[in-house]
């Protein structure tokens, strides 16, 4: 879908301004491929009723089509939908490692990871909505928002607590290590890197 293509061109632009601004040797390449497609199945947890603004052109039964292939396909997970389709596309083996870390139910073992790659991957993720590049604490709050009331994401208020704290301490790592702030990336600037990432190479 082109909002979800969109997503996925936002964090991998949050995660090229980290690199392109870290103090330490980065294998760039491989974090960029891996947020480039680290969204590749999605469509398969989507309720396609809740943005219909992103629906269209195409519409609600065109959407719902495909998001019926992808689980004839696939199955009912997304992150093993996105893996299989990461290794259809044959993407580098180094960048296919980096998927794992992605998601917000990942940021504890990011956390503790000891590659600065796996955690801007899984930084720059909770760094994005569907509407643009926002705070921790705004992509947060807003996760919460859309997953209210889904059995298949809920969460004790421990766990919560948990992975909020960790991503907070995820920031906390990676910034300490770069020449910018966290507040310095936002959707303006993001806008001019992903004009440059639409003719990236794989």
């Amino acid at each position: 879908m082109p909002a979800l293509g969109l997503h996925q061109l936002r964090v991998t632009a949050v995660a090229k301004t980290i690199c392109d601004n870290f103090s330490e040797s980065l294998n760039e390449r491989d974090v960029l491929i891996a947020c480039l497609f680290h969204d590749m199945g999605n469509i398969i947890k989507f309720d396609l009723n809740y943005f219909p603004e992103h629906l269209d052109p195409e519409g609600l039964e065109y959407w719902q089509s495909v998001k019926n292939d992808f689980l004839e396909k696939y199955g009912k997970d997304e992150y093993h939908a996105t893996e299989a389709i990461a290794k259809e596309i044959g993407i580098p083996e180094r960048a296919f490692s980096y998927l794992s870390a992605i998601g917000y139910s990942n940021l504890e073992d990011a956390l503790h990871d000891a590659s600065f790659e796996r955690k801007i991957c899984a930084y720059a993720d909770m760094r994005a909505t569907p509407y643009g590049v926002c705070s921790i604490e705004d992509r947060r709050l807003e996760g919460r928002k859309r997953y209210a009331g889904r059995k298949d994401k809920e969460m004790s208020p421990e766990r919560l607590r948990v992975l909020d704290d960790a991503l907070r301490e995820l920031e906390r790592q990676i910034f300490k290590k770069a020449k910018i702030k966290p507040e310095d990336i936002n959707e303006a600037g993001a806008k001019n890197i992903i004009a440059a990432l639409e003719n990236f190479e794989v």
